[in-house]
């Protein structure tokens, strides 16, 4: 695997994580960052999500997480950030801001060094 399929890869990996979020959340790229024989790629959620559901939003990804077979890694002590890893070694992050905003981002194992494109997914607007 070089590093464009293993951005590949974490972009399926967050497509399908935010598509079991229901109602739909807008969200869109915060950065895909290559390193040396790795690759960050993050999505920001522009839905604010209140107090009281930042608990449940967690909760429906844990659940897809756990369900895809990636093993939990560490949660926070607020109980607002999360990190999995899937059995090929990619990490996978959940942070809720302290204004509601949620980030995920996987980053790729070290892989074969490659350029890198930008994700070509299209931002979701629920709009």
């Amino acid at each position: 695997m070089d590093m464009q399929e293993a951005a590949d890869r974490a972009d399926k990996i967050l497509g399908e994580t935010l598509a079991t979020v229901k109602p739909p959340v807008q969200w869109t790229h915060t950065y895909s960052m290559p390193g040396d024989c790795y690759v960050d790629r993050e999505r920001s959620v522009m839905t604010i999500i209140s107090e009281e559901r930042r608990g449940s939003f967690l909760g429906v990804l844990e659940r897809h997480w756990k369900g895809k077979g990636y093993d939990f890694v560490a949660v926070s002590e607020d109980g607002l950030a999360a990190n999995f890893k899937t059995q090929e070694g990619f990490q996978l992050q959940v942070l809720i801001g302290t204004n509601g905003q949620a980030h995920l981002s996987v980053t790729t194992p070290c892989v074969e060094k490659s350029e890198v494109a930008s994700s070509a997914s299209e931002v979701f607007s629920a709009t």
